[in-house]
């Protein structure tokens, strides 16, 4: 009798914590939303920022942390996935495998605004990148390279020993098995990590403000040329992001409307990353579901 006591008491207590963690995950995203939807307009979603004038919006910045996101994603995701594969499935006791553990364990401690540092000094300065999206994403990667390759790691491992012995049995190689049994299996778990390493990299700030600029010019959407700096498509041309757009309107003051076009822009940063959120497990749900066979 006493022991069910202490279990209901403890489920109970269980149960609170739970709802006590989503009361307030609720309450953040319901006061972001009701503070800046109502400033919410065609003109602001996409209209031209404004540096001294009420009534600019934010179109090139929102853009710019979209491009952002996917060209960090493009650099980022490959290495974390060798790196991961590497860790779970051939790495092996010893000086080298610890060596990489330790220097992932102190990259993922390192403040965001150090790694923007740092980035400033060798990409921007030292590799003569300036101010750019490549200095950003080259920046960001460094700052979520060890959470996601950690995620991958874990995600592989959490794949069960009969799955590789199933495939080595079917006379396939070791990386045959790897690539079209271990990582098919695991895959929601790293999707999982991409969208949380994605949620980093849409709402960073503090790392792009020495890499990646904080200035959004004009966008000549008739010019495709990767090379100049008014192609929408160019890495090689200053991308202020929404978050460091955020920053900068309440940091320097002189928009009329600054309260207004932060709350909006709060609004939108929060709206994008919870449609990435849902529709990247969608995603990683169906195509699991495709390899799998399921």
């Amino acid at each position: 009798m006493y022991a069910k006591k202490i279990d209901k008491v403890a489920t109970g207590v269980l149960y609170g914590i739970s709802g006590f963690v989503l009361l307030i995950l609720v309450s953040l995203i319901g006061y972001i939303l009701f503070r800046g939807v109502s400033h919410l307009s065609w003109s602001f979603v996409f209209g031209q920022s404004s540096a001294y004038k009420a009534g600019g919006g934010i179109g090139i910045q929102l853009y710019n942390s979209i491009f952002l996101l996917v060209v960090t994603l493009l650099i980022s995701f490959p290495l974390s996935l060798g790196a991961g594969i590497y860790l779970s499935e051939y790495a092996k006791k010893g000086p080298v495998t610890l060596l990489v553990r330790n220097a992932i364990e102190i990259l993922s401690s390192l403040p965001s605004v150090v790694v923007g540092l740092f980035g400033f000094l060798v990409f921007v300065v030292q590799m003569g990148y300036g101010f750019s999206i490549l200095s950003g994403a080259m920046a960001l990667t460094i700052f979520n390279l060890p959470m996601m390759t950690r995620n991958v790691e874990e995600s592989l491992k959490a794949v069960h020993h009969t799955q590789r012995e199933a495939g080595l049995a079917l006379g396939l190689s070791r990386w045959e098995t790897i690539i079209h049994v271990v990582v098919p299996e695991a895959l929601p778990g790293i999707i999982t990590g991409i969208v949380l390493a994605s949620g980093r990299i849409f709402g960073e700030a503090a790392a792009l403000i020495y890499t990646a600029g904080q200035s959004a010019p004009a966008l000549d959407w008739s010019n495709w040329n990767p090379l100049s700096v008014s192609s929408p498509i160019s890495i090689f041309r200053q991308a202020e992001t929404l978050a460091v757009h955020i920053w900068k309107v309440n940091g320097e003051g002189l928009l009329p409307d600054a309260i207004q076009v932060s709350a909006g822009s709060a609004a939108i940063l929060l709206f994008f990353i919870l449609i990435f959120n849902f529709s990247a497990r969608y995603l990683g749900r169906k195509i699991h579901a495709k390899l799998t066979s399921q």
